[in-house]
């Protein structure tokens, strides 16, 4: 999605997402969910290096009730980096060959 389309979808203008994404401006809290429902990703996506601290809230009730889901890569910014890396190789070549090798590492580290 382009930075006009976004901005359209959140009613401000092009520049004003460009200030977020360069860390310009800051992101409150409503505006962090409004971009989640524009671009249809779970708010938690913002989040996925986030560290808690040690007195962050704990759960409550016995630890077995808590189960710990793995995270969809998918909605990982990692992901998401590593996507727009591939395709900004413009050889269809190289990035053909790049696409071999991840695939053969993903095999031989099962």
């Amino acid at each position: 999605m382009s930075q006009e389309k976004l901005g359209n979808a959140l009613g401000l203008t092009f520049q004003q997402i460009q200030k977020y994404e360069r860390g310009g401006n800051k992101i409150g809290a409503s505006r962090l969910y409004e971009l989640a429902q524009a671009l249809d990703i779970p708010v938690s996506f913002f989040f996925d290096d986030y560290q808690a601290p040690d007195h962050a809230a704990k759960p409550i009730g016995p630890v077995d009730e808590v189960v710990q889901a793995e995270p969809d890569p998918m909605m990982k910014r990692e992901t998401l980096d590593l996507v727009r890396a591939y395709y900004d190789i413009k050889d269809p070549v190289v990035r053909r060959r790049l696409f071999d090798m991840a695939k053969a590492l993903a095999k031989i580290s099962e």
